[in-house]
């Protein structure tokens, strides 16, 4: 059985009609791949149908064999065995005819959808709605076998369809209801009451069709979806070496065999259905073969026969989805616009795009991968596609325009378009390469036969209007039966003096009186037919402008996102850029917002954001994101930072990058250091906390005698990483805290007191141990560490230096920085009888009182507020980061709510909550402390949350705005007293 959470797919084939563009979607399989969309270990093929058409019965055919022949090579066989079918799960993709509305074909066409939660931001094309639809929906729970599916047709099926695979065995094709009238012009299924196919109809009669209704008043369409088991799909493959039908592939073709053009429904399925006769079966030809000569007729029947004698004892059986949806992919403007439009709702879509003046989008109407500068008027039902146009444009109702550039923008300018379709394509002539443009009308018909149209008038009135004339379009021994408009030659591709452009087609909309020159310059190019012009198109190219454009509109998106503070990951189009090998423009934008901001948050995710792009690079190799960040290439660039040097900095750190791109772990050290200046923005952030630190100058202590400060421990209810940095002043931060004792004391506390030596003398121990072991400071070479967390005394030495008493980089020595101001040196004592790493705030808590006790000794008077924000400034130059909830849980007496705005300088505001009489106790009786063993520094845990917080995920965006919300909900339950509810 397959896996539960989707197929694990053992070969996915998609066949090509063009052989040119077998590497271009080759590549589009990989890229897909790398997006996850479908699993690592799928062998992926991009195979060409052999040269003459073979219908999609000889293209599965082809197919199959090309499968099993990778399969048999890559288990050490020979020969091609079908023994490698039974343990594998593969999926055949038909590309299909030519598409008016899209180069790369149906397949390929974009969706007007994006899918927020991909981890990879993309384009959504039928071909990837139709990948999950196979993958997540349809494929799980059968068995080994082959799954065949065309790549025309816009389907929907739910989550679970409800298809039992118990004792299956033959072939099984899935159907999704439609009307009968939608029925007339397609194909259906008669079942019986098990499902077992009784027949196939195409354009059935209204009898034939009325038989296939179902309770439900619906049919059940053919929805070119189909299921072989491995038992029938060894029978298929085995007819791959009888003439004729090894003319389908291209083992037969090789082998000079005459090619035959087979329909998977009509000749391979249809032999299977239970009411079709041998007589009946062999007398057919598929509908999509059309009329030919009787030697064609009766090569068709010899294949034929071979089928009926392979296939005709396998089972077919119907799945029909009564919940799902069918919509095939027509050549009529008008159904095409009314499927990419927005259904039942007055809106408009913008859909992976950037739209300068939104306000000129005209309800229903739809604008997917583009650039719209200035006032692009579009009117209700039209879409736009793939375009960087540039005001002002008007383009009115039923319009469909893609793939136009800036360069085509002047050519619109003036005009008023209704009903039209206009698109740039890329094209490859002999020697060279270049761009064509062709213009239809929204109502003009793509068949064959009957009365023709041209730009939704008849070609008589055509001719009279431009002044063309049917020789211009067609031989003279062309016969005006013969005469459509997928044969005219319309369309220039070549000019003696310039390159075409739109406006070589539009010239026809309002011929001018210009004494005929724009039909003189029309008639002097080499032009080509929309039939003619299908084999020089140059998908490559137009696949990589897609995608160039697509990067365009999506980098001005996330500059916009950056600059204006959006609480919108990145991650999906950073993944984007790194996969599809295109991460410079990205980096380069990433500079720009960094070095341009003038705000240090915005600076901050910037680097953040250069760090994700470096470490996506590595692809999973070179080393752990966290790390040392002091490498001497990086020095400059932090040097830069630190004086605040936005531009500087930011230009020395790309200048640094450049040299480690080579390899991942060059590339995940990049990424640390990158991550490292950004801790030097976050510093100076928080660091705008000393405008809220204020002090009095009181009486100086004598000589020997301690201040003493002791702190209760901090335990927090809600809100906890809220107040974090950056998030306490990007999102805004709500803490909910009690200060408590343990074991009926105050565990944390410092002392301190003036000496006469001029020198520091720092001890960390208990607090009734007179012998603990002192670190004595006699210069300032000895406080160098004061950075460096596990450093002995470090906490100690940085709070000497933030209270002021040493200048650190003062030329002054430490004796005579000591004696000058206050006539010689201090003692310092802290102790915690606390665990370290207990996650009781030990370490921002024991800051604040070392702060306190010290700034009395030195005379000095500090109130709370004052403290809490100097312990931010503290931690900082400490390096150990963090947020004020250890100090305010533990600084501030009772049960308090703590506040930051979502702005700088960061202050934080404290809130005494006021609880109900007896709360209290009941609180204290229901606390209990419990030591686990396991210690962390707060240190490790934040570099995670940064991380993701820059990288905006939504969980934890959602998460960081509910801590905030859920704290207040806290409170308000504290002041009512019941905080259980």
């Amino acid at each position: 059985m397959g896996p539960p959470e989707g197929v694990d797919w053992t070969v996915i084939i998609l066949t090509c009609q063009y052989k040119d563009s077998v590497q271009v979607f080759q590549r589009e399989l990989e890229v897909r791949q790398k997006r996850e969309q479908i699993p690592t270990r799928t062998l992926l093929l991009a195979v060409e149908d052999p040269e003459v058409p073979v219908g999609s019965g000889g293209a599965t055919l082809n197919a199959l064999l090309v499968a099993a022949e990778h399969l048999s090579a890559h288990a050490g066989f020979t020969v091609v065995t079908s023994d490698v079918l039974h343990s594998a799960w593969i999926l055949i993709l038909h590309m299909g005819r030519d598409f008016p509305f899209d180069d790369c074909g149906r397949a390929f066409t974009c969706l007007p959808v994006e899918n927020p939660q991909a981890p990879v931001e993309s384009l959504v094309c039928n071909l990837d709605c139709l990948l999950d639809v196979m993958t997540h929906r349809l494929g799980p729970g059968s068995p080994p076998g082959v799954w065949v599916c065309s790549t025309d047709m816009l389907l929907s099926v739910p989550a679970n369809p409800g298809i039992s695979w118990d004792g299956f065995r033959g072939a099984r094709v899935i159907a999704l209801p439609g009307s009968p009238a939608y029925a007339l012009n397609h194909g259906i299924y008669l079942t019986d009451s098990q499902g077992v196919v009784l027949d196939i109809y195409y354009r059935g009669t209204e009898a034939e069709i009325q038989q296939c209704v179902r309770a439900d008043g619906q049919v059940p369409l053919v929805s070119g979806v189909v299921f072989f088991s491995v038992e029938t799909a060894e029978h298929l493959l085995a007819t791959h070496v009888s003439p004729p039908l090894d003319a389908c592939t291209y083992m037969g073709l090789d082998s000079g065999a005459q090619p035959v053009q087979l329909s998977l429904f009509f000749d391979i399925l249809l032999c299977m259905a239970r009411n079709m006769s041998r007589e009946n079966f062999l007398a057919g030809r598929p509908p999509e073969m059309g009329q030919g000569d009787m030697d064609i007729a009766d090569y068709l029947q010899g294949a034929r026969a071979q089928l009926w004698r392979e296939l005709r004892d396998q089972p077919l059986t119907m799945a029909y989805v009564h919940d799902g949806s069918y919509s095939y992919m027509t050549s009529s403007a008008s159904e095409f616009l009314c499927s990419f439009t927005p259904p039942g709702g007055p809106r408009v879509q913008i859909v992976h795009s950037q739209v300068e003046e939104p306000q000129f989008l005209e309800i229903g109407s739809s604008v997917v991968s583009c650039l719209l500068e200035g006032p692009v008027h579009l009117g209700p039902g039209s879409v736009l596609q793939h375009c960087h146009l540039q005001g002002p444009i008007h383009i009115g109702a039923g319009c469909f325009m893609s793939n136009l550039d800036r360069a085509q923008s002047e050519a619109l300018c003036g005009l008023e378009l209704h009903d039209l379709v206009l698109q740039g394509h890329h094209v490859r002539l002999p020697g060279s390469l270049g761009r064509a443009f062709t213009l239809f009308g929204r109502l003009d018909s793509w068949e064959r036969q009957g009365a023709g149209t041209y730009l939704n008038m008849s070609w008589s009135e055509f001719f009279k209007k431009t002044g063309i004339r049917d020789w211009d379009l067609w031989d003279p021994d062309t016969s005006p039966t013969e005469h459509h408009i997928l044969n005219a030659r319309l369309f220039p591709v070549l000019h003696p003096s310039r390159a075409p452009g739109p406006q070589d087609m539009l010239w026809m909309l309002d011929p001018q009186e210009d004494g005929g020159k724009a039909l003189r310059a029309w008639r002097a190019s080499w032009r080509l037919s929309w039939e003619q012009l299908q084999p020089h198109l140059d998908r490559a190219a137009t696949l990589a402008s897609r995608r160039d454009l697509f990067f365009r509109q999506a980098l001005r998106k996330a500059r916009h996102v950056l600059e204006t503070g959006q609480d919108l990951s990145l991650r999906p189009l950073i993944r984007a850029a790194v996969h599809e090998g295109c991460p410079g423009p990205l980096l380069a934008m990433l500079d720009q917002v960094a070095a341009g901001a003038r705000d240090l948050g915005v600076a901050a995710r910037a680097l953040a954001c250069v760090a994700d792009v470096l470490g996506f690079m590595a692809e999973g190799q070179g080393g752990l994101r966290s790390g040392p960040a002091a490498n001497p290439e990086w020095v400059r660039s932090f040097s830069y930072l630190e004086c605040r040097d936005l531009v500087g900095g930011v230009e020395a750190l790309a200048h640094a990058r450049d040299k480690w791109l080579s390899r991942p772990a060059l590339l995940v050290r990049a990424a640390r250091h990158y991550e490292g200046a950004g801790q030097i923005l976050i510093r100076q952030a928080v660091m705008t906390a000393q405008d809220f630190v204020s002090m009095k100058v009181v009486q100086l202590p004598a000589p020997g005698q301690w201040v003493v400060a002791e702190c209760p421990a901090r335990v927090d209810f809600s809100g906890g990483w809220s107040d974090t940095p950056p998030l306490a002043y990007e999102l805004g931060g709500a803490v909910l805290g009690l200060a408590v004792r343990v074991d009926c004391r105050r565990p944390i506390g410092a002392r301190a007191r003036r000496i006469l030596e001029p020198e520091l003398w720092l001890a960390v121990g208990s607090q009734q141990d007179e012998k603990a072991v002192k670190i004595v400071c006699r210069s300032l070479d000895d406080l160098q560490d004061y950075c460096q967390p596990h450093a002995p005394g470090a906490l100690l030495k940085a709070a000497f230096i933030c209270a002021g008493i040493v200048h650190v980089h003062s030329e002054l020595p430490l004796r005579q920085q000591l004696l000058q101001t206050f006539g010689g040196g201090f003692e310092l004592h802290t102790w915690s009888e606390l665990p370290h790493g207990s996650g009781l705030g030990t370490s921002s808590i024991l800051a604040g009182a070392a702060l306190a006790a010290l700034q009395r000794a030195a005379g000095r008077a500090v109130g709370t507020e004052a403290l809490i924000h100097a312990v931010l400034h503290l931690e900082q130059v400490l390096t150990t980061g963090g947020g004020w909830q250890d100090q305010v849980g533990g600084l501030m007496p009772g049960i308090k709510v703590g506040r930051s705005r979502p702005q700088l300088p960061l202050k934080v505001e404290v809130e005494e909550i006021t609880v109900p009489e007896g709360f209290v106790q009941k609180l204290n009786e229901h606390l209990l402390l419990v030591y686990t063993g396991k210690t962390r520094l707060a240190r490790n845990l934040l570099q995670d949350v940064l991380r993701s917080w820059y990288a905006r995920l939504p969980a934890v965006v959602h998460n960081a705005h509910s801590l905030v919300r859920q704290t207040e909900e806290c409170a308000e339950a504290f002041r009512q007293g019941a905080p259980s509810a």
